[in-house]
């Protein structure tokens, strides 16, 4: 049984004359005919009552034009459905990312997103840094917004860089490098500084690693946060200063100063991770052509 069967004798049964119903499909009338005959002699039933004044249903028939009329409602459903996801405008998509380094970005993007695609279910997930990784590359996301990995941490995974955020200092407004212009190397050395996690956050050591290299030493980090806002209520509070990003300053407002950091010409890249063998949707390729038009925009 084949779904131009099931059409044939839909508009049989709802004109109840063969020549009409042939002039609607655009087809020869004894080639309709029989097709619909065909149709009754798969399911043994017969379906239609034929006289010389036209056609009419049979008890079963009734029935019968029911369920396809149902059938053949799901079934355009369904291709309609799979033309959607084909084009991008329907589905689900898994995107991780890191709240911070991202805020100037994804709000707007996402928005416009929704906006031009209401019918995509975005789901957000706020994880770590590792978890952001180890999301892409077991297939739980299909995207993430984040900043760049390096060495292990980038193993089996595509990254494009969005925006790139010179290195600077965070500081108490109290701190006494508040009133320097800029901050030496040798000058956060000596304080007690504030950092990230170690375990969800190893490429923040990473980088701190190589920031301090040309020192021959090893960065001295007092306290380790789990988040953005505790590290900045551990800066505000005086325990120490922390190597961030500017665009820590839309979470910490007014509460933290930032001063550029001399020495060193380390930079914070923010963008799309994907798993280098992963399977992007549609619709998660529409997501990256308006993440790359907002970040174009926060540049200009």
């Amino acid at each position: 049984m084949e779904l131009r069967h099931l059409r044939y004798f839909l508009a049989v049964a709802e004109a109840l004359n063969f020549t009409k119903a042939a002039a609607l499909l655009r087809v020869a009338q004894p080639a309709l005919s029989r097709r619909v005959q065909d149709l009754e002699d798969e399911i043994g039933v017969d379906l239609l009552k034929r006289s010389s004044r036209g056609v009419v249903l049979t008890a079963e028939g009734k029935v019968f034009l029911d369920k396809t009329r149902q059938l053949l409602k799901l079934a355009d459903e369904s291709v309609e459905e799979v033309r959607a996801l084909a084009r991008g405008e329907e589905g689900e998509l898994h995107m991780g990312y890191a709240p911070s380094p991202t805020v100037e970005i994804l709000p707007p993007a996402l928005a416009a997103f929704q906006k031009a695609f209401p019918r995509v279910r975005v789901l957000l997930h706020d994880f770590s840094e590792q978890e952001l990784i180890d999301g892409l590359r077991n297939g739980r996301l299909e995207l993430a917004l984040m900043p760049r990995g390096s060495g292990p941490q980038s193993v089996g995974l595509e990254f494009e860089t969005l925006r790139s955020y010179p290195i600077c200092v965070a500081v108490a407004p109290t701190h006494r490098f508040a009133r320097r212009k800029t901050i030496t190397l040798e000058m956060v050395a000596a304080e007690p500084m504030i950092g990230f996690n170690r375990k969800d956050y190893p490429e923040y050591y990473v980088g701190l690693d190589r920031i301090f290299e040309p020192l021959g030493i090893k960065p001295r980090v007092a306290v380790e946060c789990d988040s953005s806002s505790s590290l900045i209520t551990e800066i505000e509070t005086g325990r120490g200063v922390a190597i961030a990003s500017p665009i820590l300053r839309h979470a910490s407002g007014k509460r933290l100063l930032y001063r550029p950091l001399s020495g060193t010409t380390e930079v914070l890249s923010v963008g799309i991770a994907r798993a280098t063998k992963g399977d992007v949707t549609p619709a998660g390729e529409k997501f990256c052509e308006i993440l790359r038009k907002f970040s174009a925009r926060v540049r200009g």
